[in-house]
Parts: C-alpha cells; structure tokens; sequence
C-alpha cells in the first residue's frame, strides 16, 4: 500500500508543479492580435476538423472496449480516455516544439522552442500554419499525437498495470511519435526532405502505433485465461466505435489539407471510399474462407480502410482508393488470422495486423501511386519509391528497438504485468474498482474486489 500511494504521490506532484507553474507564466497579448494573413474558411474548416480527430479516441475507446472480456471493459476505455489528458498537457509543456520546433538534425525540434506554447497564439507561422493561427494548427497536430498511444492499448488489452501504461505513454510520445511526427511532416524533417509523403499519418501514427504494440505483445507476454471466455463484451460497442472512427476520419485525412479547398474535398471523398470499399472486402473474403459475415468484422474492414488510404488520401485518385482499400483489406484480414493462430504471440485486438500492416502498405502503394512515385515511369518516381520503403523501414526498426528499450525501462520503475490474481479478477475492479457487469455490482466485496 505505501508503494502504491508513493507512486500515484509522484504523478501528482508532478501535475501540481507544472499546473502551479503556469499561474506565473506571463501571457503576451500581441500573439492574440488579428492577423491579416489568416483565412477564415480555412479556420472554419480546420476548428471542425480538429474536433473531428479528437473525437476519433472516445470512438476507439467503444471500439477496443467492446471487443475485450466483460471484465476489462473500463479499463480498456479509461486506457484511451486517459490519452487526451496526459498527452495534452504534455503536448502544450513540450510535445509540440520535439515535433514543430526549430529543426535539430532533421530528426527532432528545439524543445525550447515552442516550451510552453511559448509564441504560440492567434499568429499565423509562415512553414507551418500560414493561413490558420498557429495555436490552431497546434491543437491539430495534439489530436494525432493523442490518439497514436491510445492504438497500442489493444495489444496489451486485459493485462497491462495502469500506472505502468501512463509513463509508457509519456516515453513513448516524448521519443517515438515526437522524432517520427517532425522527421515526416516538419518542412526540414528527414524524411520529408528525401520526398517521402505521409498525408494524415500512415507512417506517424499507424506503422509506429502498430509496431510498438507489437513490442508490447512479445514484452507482456500471452494472457493466462484459464477460465475466462475471449467472447468480445460488447459487439454494439465495436460497431458504435467504428462509426464514430469513420465519421472522425473525415477530420483526420481531410483536415490535413490545412485548407478549405479542393485537396480536403478529394481526401474527403477517398476517406470514404476506401472505408466503404474495405469493410465490403473484408465482409465478403470471409464469408469466402467459410467464416460467418459478422458485424465485428464489418467494423474492422471499415477501420483498416481508414488506415489504408491515410497515407495517401490527398494525392491518389478516387479508383486508386478502391483498389488501395481491397489490397490492404485482403492483407490484414490475413494478417489476423495468422495471428489469432499463432501460439507464441497475443496481440489482443490485432493491433498490428490492422494498424501496423495497414499503415505500412498504405505508405508502400502511396510510393506507387503518388503522382511523382513509381508509376511516373521516370528514375525519380523509382527514387521516391525507394525512399518511400527505406523510411518505413527506419520507422519499423527504430520504433520497435526503441519501444522494446522504453517497455524494459519502464518495467524496472513499474512492473507493467499486472499479478495473475488482478488478471483474473479482471482490470475494471483490480485496477480501478469498478464493473461493467451492472447486475454483479452488489458481489463486490470490502476490499473492492468481485466475488465470480
């Protein structure tokens, strides 16, 4: 017990220094001036898309929390709820200047830069935002670095300490999706200067997410279930989810135009049909391989359609998106039945068969099809296409190298497995003391624990 209150002791101190802290951070009035460079329909647009993409996490929060066991239901929800906290703050204190800061290298930004959303107000940014205020363009980018955590809870569903999982998250932010999010889409990033493109996230939030959960599902280990069914909880909760996800999406890959104009409309219209095209594959494939046409895996063809075109869905024509979509929807229904058949490793929701696979052969075909990529039928398109397959492999290595380091490390301060008896009882009342079994309620016991 005195271990557990001295580790929650440190967690809020450290949210009272930086909350105390910022009562005597003076605020400059000059950045919340008019500016005349700003566009207002691309403020319009791009403050619908932000709460568009924001959304998108309470809608992964339904989805991943329907398809675990009834007894890990909040838990699983709380996981990507408790995304838009910390990594919010965290995104305002220093987040936003490791992606968006004055280049280091190519590969990280001046952390003093924007420290503090220091300079950050009403004011247009000539490189970044030079038609939306850039404390607008910075919310943006905060929703995508909140979400690509939440994606790797599903792999580690149903086993993983909660304190554990929030310093992983923070580490994970600080050196992975930092480096990745400013090497990719900062005007000086690495990548970026090699021709390689990544319109909403297929390389930033969708290889990376799906690699670390990889990462996590051979650090953590498979579940001990002996006496618990893998019957998801909730299907409604998986289809409302994915709903939700589909919806959000439009803010995602269409806001990312950073305009009101016709490159969100053609991302809008791609967004759509890939979701449309890849639910309908997924469906019909497995009726095909003798498996019943369910609503789960309607829910999941959608969301790996999303994944599928995001790397590309500004530059690639709408048949272009079709056949992305059925590529990637035929390789990730694969990649999840082997996976579920697999003895040696328990992603629990397929986190990297959907997210991972799906982010990396979206950016594959993106180097295809990008109208400079490889169907240019030039030496540069090859060019971009090989840069397009050496920076997902740099990504794959670097995020799983390091998201092993991180794991590990945050094993020694917190074990991240939680006991075999908490396994049992179910995350929702060992780590949270409450239940989704609504008709359970009155079994809990003194100590909060269940009585199955």
């Amino acid at each position: 017990m005195k271990k557990f209150k001295k580790k929650w002791l440190i967690f809020m101190l450290l949210t009272s220094v930086l909350c105390v802290a910022g009562a005597f951070l003076p605020d400059d009035p000059q950045l919340w001036q008019p500016d005349e460079a700003i566009d207002t329909a691309d403020v319009a647009w791009m403050i619908t898309a932000t709460i568009f993409v924001l959304m998108m996490t309470p809608g992964l929060s339904f989805f991943y929390g329907g398809m675990v066991g009834k007894k890990n239901v909040i838990s699983t929800i709380l996981q990507s709820f408790m995304a838009m906290g910390v990594i919010s703050v965290l995104w305002v204190v220093v987040g936003f200047s490791l992606s968006f800061g004055d280049d280091w290298g190519g590969v990280i930004g001046n952390p003093a830069t924007f420290f503090l959303f220091d300079g950050v107000g009403a004011k247009t940014h000539e490189l970044l935002a030079p038609t939306i205020p850039l404390a607008l363009y910075a919310l943006f980018q905060m929703k995508f670095a909140i979400i690509t955590p939440s994606l790797i809870t599903g792999s580690f569903a149903e086993r993983v300490k909660f304190s554990a999982y929030l310093v992983f998250m923070v580490l994970f932010c600080l050196f992975i999706y930092c480096p990745l999010a400013h090497c990719t889409w900062h005007p000086d990033g690495l990548f970026r200067q090699w021709g390689v493109v990544d319109f909403a996230g297929g390389i930033v939030v969708h290889a990376s997410s799906g690699v670390a959960a990889l990462a996590g599902a051979i650090f953590l280990g498979r579940r001990v279930r002996p006496d618990q069914s893998d019957a998801p909880a909730n299907i409604p909760y998986v289809v409302l989810g994915a709903a939700m996800l589909w919806l959000g999406w439009f803010g995602f890959n269409a806001g990312s135009s950073l305009h009101a104009d016709a490159v969100a409309v053609k991302a809008f219209l791609n967004t759509n049909t890939a979701c449309a095209a890849a639910m309908l594959t997924w469906l019909f494939f497995d009726t095909l391989m003798g498996r019943k046409a369910s609503a789960m895996g309607a829910a999941v063809g959608a969301v790996v359609g999303l994944v599928a075109i995001t790397p590309s869905a500004g530059y690639v024509s709408v048949g272009q998106s079709l056949f992305i979509a059925f590529v990637t929807a035929l390789i990730c229904n694969c990649a999840c039945h082997w996976s579920d058949r697999s003895r040696r490793l328990d992603d629990a929701l397929d986190v990297f068969p959907t997210h991972g696979t799906g982010g990396i052969v979206g950016t594959v075909l993106t180097g295809i099809f990008l109208p400079e990529g490889l169907l240019a039928g030039s030496a540069e398109g090859f060019v971009v296409f090989l840069c397009h397959l050496l920076a997902i492999a740099l990504v794959v290595v670097y995020t799983f190298v390091m998201s092993m380091a991180l794991y590990w490390i945050v094993n020694k301060m917190i074990p991240m497995r939680v006991s075999r008896e908490s396994e049992r009882i179910g995350l929702d009342v060992s780590q949270h003391g409450e239940s989704y079994n609504f008709a359970d309620v009155e079994d809990v016991d003194d100590h909060g624990e269940m009585n199955y």
